[in-house]
């Protein structure tokens, strides 16, 4: 009887313990976010209690199945399952508690900002920075798991010898992944590029989708995802125009007849404007920038607030001011002249030409 009730009692007491320390945690947690609503950090170490509980019953349990006596064959097997079981959830609850912190850190400063290329500077870093995070616990605990095992203390011990030559070998092997990693630091604390920039590259225009510290996403207007290499933007040049600020100034450049009505065109890119509500208000104009034997080039300057909008106003007046010239004045689209060729002169040709007593006397002496 008692080989039965004492795994049940150590079980079940740790089962139980477990669940009121979790309980107990989370209420505390829930009543501090209650009075402290300024920050969100409470909030979201709520989202440790998991990682928290199975932490605690794990060790409750390393520390008391020899006394249950259902592992007397296995006991080096359970006991070392229940150690990576324990640096797993360790590690688990490492990763849950930094991420609440920098989340908490993020979102204070989101809310009190009130420059949106500075938020997004802060983001991208955050992003980083809780990659970079999991990557360096998740090798930690892995590592540790491995020296658990007594074979791998062994190799480990045995390749201390040629560490030196491994790290060369690795180094020279792994040069573009370096390459890249320290590149991914370049651009989240150099502020290059930032979540939510809009980009150019190799011609496709898009907006910073995602960035880890080895590659990067743009997500083109067409929703395309276009994944680089993060060196590709340490090495090459690319056009951001979020740099600076989000404002954006753009043009519309028209090939039309040198008769066009320059300052009937003016009046009506006004109107357009006026109706178009991605317009900001903050400058228009046109101008003719250059001519050829046939045609006129006429530029149209308009502004926005931002890469999406100015895409709005660009492709609206384009459209609106060909239909007006071609429905108000068709004269002024460009036009192809022909005309038939012109014979040379009648006395040019017949001197060109020799007559033919002139060939017949040629040949006689």
């Amino acid at each position: 009887m008692e080989n039965v009730l004492r795994p049940l009692f150590v079980v079940g007491g740790s089962v139980l313990l477990t669940l009121v320390i979790g309980l107990l945690v989370d209420r505390l947690l829930r009543r501090t976010a209650e009075r402290h609503q300024e920050t969100p950090l409470w909030s979201l170490l709520r989202r440790c209690r998991v990682p928290l509980q199975v932490l605690l019953i794990t060790s409750l349990l390393r520390g008391t199945y020899r006394q249950t006596k259902w592992f007397d064959e296995q006991e080096v097997a359970v006991g070392r399952l229940l150690t990576l079981v324990l640096i797993a959830s360790a590690a688990w609850l490492v990763v849950r508690i930094a991420t609440a912190v920098v989340e908490s850190a993020y979102a204070r400063y989101a809310a009190t900002s009130r420059d949106p290329a500075r938020v997004r500077r802060v983001r991208t870093q955050v992003t980083l920075i809780q990659r970079v995070v999991t990557a360096v616990v998740g090798t930690v605990a892995v590592a540790s798991m491995l020296l658990t095992f007594p074979a791998m203390r062994t190799v480990g011990t045995s390749m201390l010898a040629s560490a030196g030559l491994v790290g060369i070998v690795a180094g020279i092997a792994a040069q573009s992944t370096l390459g890249n990693l320290f590149a991914g630091f370049q651009i989240a604390f150099g502020d290059m590029v930032r979540l939510g920039d809009t980009v150019v590259v190799d011609g496709e225009w898009g907006t910073i989708d995602e960035i880890t510290l080895t590659f990067l996403t743009v997500r083109t207007w067409d929703d395309r995802r276009i994944t680089m290499p993060v060196s590709y933007f340490t090495s090459k040049p690319f056009e951001n125009w979020s740099r600076g600020g989000a404002q954006m100034t753009g043009t519309v450049f028209l090939q039309l007849d040198h008769s066009a009505p320059v300052p009937q065109m003016r009046e009506k890119l006004r109107e357009i404007l006026h109706d178009c509500k991605a317009w900001d208000g903050r400058d228009w104009g046109i101008a003719v920038t250059d001519t050829t034997p046939t045609t006129m080039e006429v530029r149209a300057v308009v502004t926005a607030k931002d890469a999406d909008d100015i895409w709005t106003v660009r492709v609206t007046v384009r459209e609106q001011l060909l239909a007006w010239l071609a429905h108000e004045h068709p004269y002024a689209l460009p036009r192809v002249t022909t005309a038939e060729a012109a014979p040379p002169p009648s006395r040019f040709h017949e001197e060109e030409t020799p007559s033919g007593g002139d060939v017949g006397r040629t040949g006689r002496g």
